[in-house]
């Protein structure tokens, strides 16, 4: 057994969390992360209020809770696309609010704060408390999330992420040494997140002092995530080095719009050898249609961090959580083994 701050905080087995990950991350896939042990995200995405009301709803039947009790999952928001409604009270975190999820997630926006705001102001009517996660991809951001914000929860990201997040992050390790070093010790929880896939890794976090991890892309290696059978064959195959950070997956994926600074990690393919010969825009984008239409997969944005290579099966949700956390009982035994006494 394991016992830290993100443990006792919501009462799970194992100091993991699953990422947020936006279309990939089906009711069945939240509900058994969180079912195995480990707190489990729904990635919000574009989904519309009623499209989260009903994913909630189909997550609370799954873990079968009654509609009075909290529900021991969260929600992850991309900030700037909450942002672009421009409304005081967001009917999106509002719904998602009123399902009484036990944690909302902020990440990438220019307003984060005013989102913890309502959050705050929404619990202040009544009994259920929502635990407010923010990511930070810096220090300066961690600083802001803990002092002007009152984040209950920061996710240290590194530069290791796979999908999105500061493209001039530091190693996981350096940014999450850095952060516990300025940040109160009675303030929030921390967690590590970037290129974490076995339970080693997770050991290495908490003996730096993280109160657990994040874990994304190990996740897609589950027949629970909604991630397309061609993109996990990817990942399968994918070794250490075969990544990229880069903007070009969004721009071939027409998916632009992110803030200055983020970019994302993916699977280094044609997307990334189009850029190093030096392509415009134009002629990516050319090359990345006709091979849709030929059916070419050689261009296909596989969202995806630095760990990949250290997995190549496909398993179910809860035989990863438990493998995770019996490697990282070994690998902190191991550790401990190191002191004499």
């Amino acid at each position: 057994m394991i016992s830290t701050r993100l443990t006792s905080l919501f009462d799970v087995k194992t100091p993991i969390v699953g990422a947020p990950m936006a279309y990939v991350s089906p009711p069945g896939f939240v509900s058994a992360i969180s079912s195995a042990g480990s707190f489990g995200f729904l990635g919000a995405g574009n989904s519309t209020p009623e499209q989260l009301s009903e994913t909630l709803k189909t997550i609370r039947a799954n873990l079968g809770l009654q509609s009075n009790v909290p529900l021991p999952v969260g929600v992850g928001f991309i900030t700037w696309i909450l942002e672009r409604s421009n409304v005081p009270t967001d009917p999106c975190l509002a719904g998602v609010l009123e399902e009484r999820v036990q944690a909302v997630w902020f990440a990438f926006g220019k307003d984060i704060g005013s989102y913890v705001r309502q959050v705050r102001e929404h619990d202040s009517k009544r009994d259920h408390k929502t635990k407010v996660f923010v990511l930070v991809n810096s220090l300066e951001e961690a600083l802001q999330a803990t002092n002007e914000w009152g984040a209950d929860v920061l996710v240290v990201q590194g530069n290791e992420a796979g999908g999105h997040g500061g493209a001039k992050a530091p190693p996981v390790a350096l940014l999450l040494t850095a952060v516990l070093a300025s940040v109160p010790k009675d303030g929030p929880v921390i967690l590590a997140a970037g290129g974490i896939a076995t339970g080693a890794q997770i050991a290495s976090m908490l003996t730096l002092g993280a109160d657990g991890v994040v874990i994304g892309t190990r996740f897609l290696f589950t027949h629970e995530s909604n991630y397309p059978s061609v993109k996990k064959e990817a990942l399968v195959k994918a070794g250490l080095g075969s990544t990229a950070r880069s903007t070009a997956f969004d721009e071939v994926n027409r998916t632009v719009g992110w803030p200055t600074g983020i970019d994302g990690r993916g699977i280094a393919n044609e997307i990334i050898s189009d850029v190093n010969e030096g392509l415009s825009l134009e002629e990516r984008l050319k090359r990345a249609d006709e091979g849709k239409d030929k059916g070419s997969t050689s261009r296909l944005p596989v969202w995806a961090g630095a760990g990949v290579g250290l997995t190549n099966k496909i398993q179910s949700v809860e035989e990863v959580v438990r493998e995770l956390q019996e490697e990282t009982v070994r690998a902190l035994q191991r550790a401990s083994q190191l002191l004499v006494h």
